[in-house]
């Protein structure tokens, strides 16, 4: 039996990345549907969920910078990619039995609702799970701002940051064997050690409104579920930091 959640209400971050799978770009239609059920098993604990889904797996605007576009206009078409991404999730959510809004940044209403806080938080009040696109709606700022920004708004008491490895590590464990893995760090610590948990303005939005962030491998099966359970492999970054 599963142990009861240990948070209400939490927001989920998803790089672009994640929902390619294996592939090289675009969207995996298995790869979305396991998250999918990931998200639908942490609905089916009665927690209310938000996600944040990025855009890389389509179109990044730094990429767009270095072939010499302008930055606002590549972050611009960035943030379009989002939406391409939170309306798949939408689909495969829905198909599992889980009411799902995806929220804008950027007012798209033919597709998707404008990003209204209040709003937002009703969703999840009647038990939607609620996806938030483009971004901030404001270039220069990355989907992990907008992480933690709307966690911040709408009153999240946890940021789950889902990765490919099962936690914060001193260096890319993939290329070396000997990276220290940790279990607990403080916001201060990542910034000066520069982990790239997240980029500098998410982790300092989160400790400014005291939301512990999470990491974790969003491919462990049930991984999702085990971690707003406090259970199974992640890394928590706190104010309080390593015991």
């Amino acid at each position: 039996m599963s142990a009861p959640p240990k948070y209400k209400r939490v927001l989920l971050k998803l790089s672009g990345e994640a929902l390619m799978g294996n592939q090289g770009y675009g969207l995996d239609p298995e790869m979305i549907a396991q998250i999918a059920g990931e998200v639908q098993s942490v609905h089916a604990l009665g927690v209310q969920v938000a996600l944040v889904v990025g855009g890389g797996n389509i179109f990044r605007g730094l990429a767009g910078t270095a072939g010499g576009m302008e930055r606002a206009t590549g972050d611009y078409m960035g943030m379009l990619a989002t939406i391409i991404n939170a309306l798949a999730m939408q689909s495969a959510l829905e198909r599992l039995g889980v009411q799902t809004r995806v929220m804008s940044a950027i007012p798209m209403q033919t597709v998707c609702e404008p990003y209204i806080r209040r709003r937002a938080i009703r969703h999840m009040e009647k038990g939607r799970a609620v996806i938030f696109a483009a971004g901030t709606g404001n270039p220069f700022f990355t989907t992990d701002t907008a992480a933690a920004l709307r966690a911040s708004e709408t009153e999240c008491e946890a940021l789950l940051k889902a990765t490919k490895v099962d936690g914060v590590y001193s260096a890319d464990p993939k290329k070396d064997p000997t990276a220290e893995r940790y279990d607990r760090l403080n916001y201060m610590e990542v910034l000066t050690r520069d982990l790239q948990v997240m980029d500098a303005a998410a982790i300092s939005l989160a400790r400014e409104n005291r939301i512990p962030i999470l990491v974790f491998s969003i491919y462990d099966k049930g991984g999702f579920a085990d971690v707003v359970s406090g259970k199974g492999r992640f890394t928590i970054v706190t104010e309080e930091g390593m015991p």
